[in-house]
């Protein structure tokens, strides 16, 4: 049985189906950017009570449906802890090979610390290529330097 959260979630991607939406013009109206968006609606990251009114008015949610959608994010949470989605695996893939290069490349540039999820963008671009377009993907994070104590 789905939770209260997957069932107004059901009914946003209803609505985005069927009015032919794209994620960057569901952003646009509540003032997000697309991934974003996609990721709060993935359960992921906090909607606002003014996202949810918007939503609301977009997609015909009831006040249950609203209230649904503002409880706290369970972030990070996958159904598998290796992903299997390929589009999702790449990062994973990512992550194993060039990971600690980025790490390492990072710490020489910024010194000991960490780049945030929290103070965090994402940026989705199509790169047009004669051998084929590419994805860019640019995250942007705040940079948070390991505290002495």
């Amino acid at each position: 049985m789905p939770t209260p959260h997957e069932t107004a979630v059901g009914k946003i991607l209803d609505a985005k189906f069927k009015n032919g939406w794209s994620w960057a013009q569901i952003a646009e109206k509540i003032g997000q950017a697309p991934v974003w968006t996609a990721a709060a609606l993935s359960g992921q990251c906090a909607l606002s009570e003014a996202d949810c009114e918007t939503l609301g008015e977009m997609c015909g949610l009831d006040a249950d449906d609203k209230k649904a959608l503002l409880d706290y994010p369970y972030r990070g949470a996958l159904p598998t802890l290796v992903p299997t989605d390929p589009f999702v695996y790449r990062f994973y893939e990512i992550m194993q090979v060039y990971g600690i290069a980025m790490k390492n490349v990072a710490q020489e540039e910024f010194g000991d610390g960490i780049m945030s999820a929290i103070d965090f963008s994402i940026d989705i671009d199509r790169e047009e290529d004669p051998k084929g377009d590419r994805v860019k993907i640019t995250f942007s994070g705040k940079f948070l330097p390991y505290k002495r104590f």
